[in-house]
């Protein structure tokens, strides 16, 4: 069943087309991958569908309904969260505190936001660091912060936007269990990936968005050895050498 519909969405600045008429369908209780080069739209295509800038056509669906131009906090009460590249904690705040805030939506009390994002926090891999300034926290620390805050808010469609970015290897490989813990939990997840390996390990489906364009659809395996995504981030000689 899909849970998340975009239909023809569209995003012009004057004449620059940041998305062209893409079409996409995110099934639920899935792990989709949504990748492409630097500038590919990615993260306009984010910021369309959570109303954090306009479309300039399409529409887009959610849980069966329209949800086109509804306002970000109308769409997090609805179940739809995202994390943004880049992270903006709270810095003079604990880790408890700024994962409450998310947790607030729902809850009216501070004593249930808190004990709320104990139990986030646990799921995140951040009990241990509860007590600390989000400010002390690493790179890694920070980007678990930042989906904490977003599960926080109880959504039942998130919008990851490079999760993973800026982690060594050993950090992406302790948050693979992560994400796929979220998933199990019944939380249906789109993520904007440049890490190959996370998106081999973890996504079902895989979009390439390329000049505003969606250019290919399918499964990892398939991805990695379609002509139009090699030639989208290698160039037409890689490409051509992929299809001989």
């Amino acid at each position: 069943m899909s849970l998340l519909d975009v239909a023809r969405l569209t995003k012009t600045y004057g004449g620059v087309h940041a998305l062209q008429a893409v079409d996409l369908e995110v099934e639920e209780g899935s792990i989709h991958g949504l990748m492409g080069a630097n500038g590919a739209g990615k993260t306009t295509l984010f910021s369309v569908i959570t109303d954090f800038q306009a479309p300039t056509a399409g529409r887009v669906l959610y849980d069966g309904a329209d949800i086109t131009g509804l306002p970000p906090h109308r769409l997090a009460r609805r179940g739809l969260a995202r994390t943004f590249q880049i992270v903006q904690p709270f810095a003079g705040q604990t880790v408890r505190e700024n994962i409450a805030v998310g947790a607030h939506l729902a809850r009216a009390s501070r004593r249930q936001a808190l004990a709320h994002a104990d139990t986030v926090a646990a799921q995140v891999g951040l009990a241990a660091q509860l007590d600390k300034p989000a400010g002390a926290l690493t790179v890694a620390g920070r980007k678990r912060l930042e989906l904490a805050r977003a599960l926080a808010t109880g959504p039942k469609l998130l919008l990851l936007d490079e999760v993973l970015a800026g982690l060594n290897p050993q950090e992406i490989a302790g948050m693979l269990p992560v994400v796929r813990g979220i998933r199990d939990s019944g939380i249906t997840v789109l993520m904007i990936e440049h890490v190959m390996q996370a998106v081999m390990n973890l996504a079902g489906t895989v979009f390439v968005l390329n000049d505003g364009k969606l250019i290919a659809e399918g499964t990892p395996a398939q991805i990695a050895g379609d002509p139009r995504v090699i030639e989208a981030y290698l160039g037409r000689r890689a490409a051509e050498a992929a299809r001989a």
